[in-house]
């Protein structure tokens, strides 16, 4: 069971338990509104020393973290690997990482969210198989814990489409569902999940199912607000698991006015969010500086501008 309790003080899960949806809203036990607060790793094949269970307990503590991310490139570019098509030990051991965080964020009392990180593999369908073992079996394992959500497809991109999209979900959703009935799940939508508004039109069968949307301040703007605004119109819910302050390359400069206009968005529609990222990868969307090896307590001075706004937001 998911420890509820820390230092005998309450937790976020132990204020809101498993959540679900209703409309486009997710929602506590009690069916009031929940806007969560995360921080997305970057690739865990690229850095797994962020992983760890200080580094967890650190920004649950200091941050405000209220969901941590993993996000598991599934398969990766330049001759380099992830889950997907990767080694059975090199699969082992995301598993096991993967365990190992569910259980220390149940410890602390906060959510944790498994992302299968379609990037490279741009179209989901390119991994289902690997995809259906994956979730029947990491679901099996962490069936008794609540704080768990799954987001099944990270980002389809080139010309992957909602209809690829739908098919592959309405395999992976069952096979999940069949181990844990009441599991949130995140689907992701066309476009680097951008294409919220045509998911909308056209919607998975299943409860308590949200869609990804994904933003970069300085590239994404009015009108992919407008395109989540259709999408929370025609009734879906809505998740933002992954976004940046930056631009859409993870990089360039910071556009402080449009994060503020995003965040007033998710706030007045109660739309949960995760920044990316949590590395110290030379590029503006880290949270780390490159010169800092730290792997937990980070002080200002080991943060990037990035990382020092972010905390900055959550005290």
């Amino acid at each position: 069971m998911v420890t509820e309790i820390k230092n005998g003080a309450a937790t976020v899960y132990g204020k809101n338990g498993a959540l679900h949806v209703e409309g486009t809203c997710l929602v506590n036990k009690n069916g009031e509104p929940v806007q969560l607060k995360g921080v997305s790793t970057h690739n865990v094949n690229s850095f797994p020393q962020y992983v760890n269970d200080d580094a967890i307990e650190f920004m649950a503590d200091n941050w405000g973290m209220e969901l941590f991310r993993i996000a598991m490139y599934t398969a990766l570019a330049d001759g380099d690997y992830g889950y997907a098509d990767g080694t059975d030990e090199h699969r082992a051991e995301l598993e096991e990482m993967i365990v190992r965080s569910v259980k220390k964020c149940a410890e602390l009392g906060i959510y944790c969210m498994i992302d299968w990180h379609i990037l490279f593999d741009y179209n989901p369908n390119m991994h289902k198989d690997m995809a259906l073992k994956f979730f029947d079996k990491i679901s099996v394992v962490l069936k008794d814990y609540g704080n768990v959500i799954y987001e099944i497809c990270n980002e389809p991109n080139e010309d992957c489409t909602w209809e690829e999209i739908k098919s592959y979900a309405e395999e992976v959703i069952p096979v999940i569902r069949k181990n844990v009935p009441e599991s949130v799940i995140v689907c992701g939508t066309p476009k680097w999940s951008q294409d919220v508004d045509i998911a909308s039109k056209d919607p998975l069968k299943f409860k308590n199912v949200l869609y990804a949307l994904h933003f970069y301040a300085s590239t994404h703007k009015q009108s992919l607000r407008d395109k989540a605004s259709e999408a929370l119109a025609n009734g879906i819910a809505v998740y933002v698991t992954e976004y940046g302050i930056c631009d859409a390359s993870g990089n360039g400069a910071i556009d402080y006015d449009e994060v503020d206009r995003w965040l007033a968005f998710l706030k007045k529609n109660c739309i949960s969010y995760s920044i990316w990222n949590l590395s110290n990868k030379d590029e503006t969307s880290a949270m780390i500086a490159p010169s800092c090896n730290k792997t937990t307590g980070w002080n200002k001075e080991d943060l990037s501008e990035c990382g020092r706004w972010f905390t900055e937001l959550n005290k």
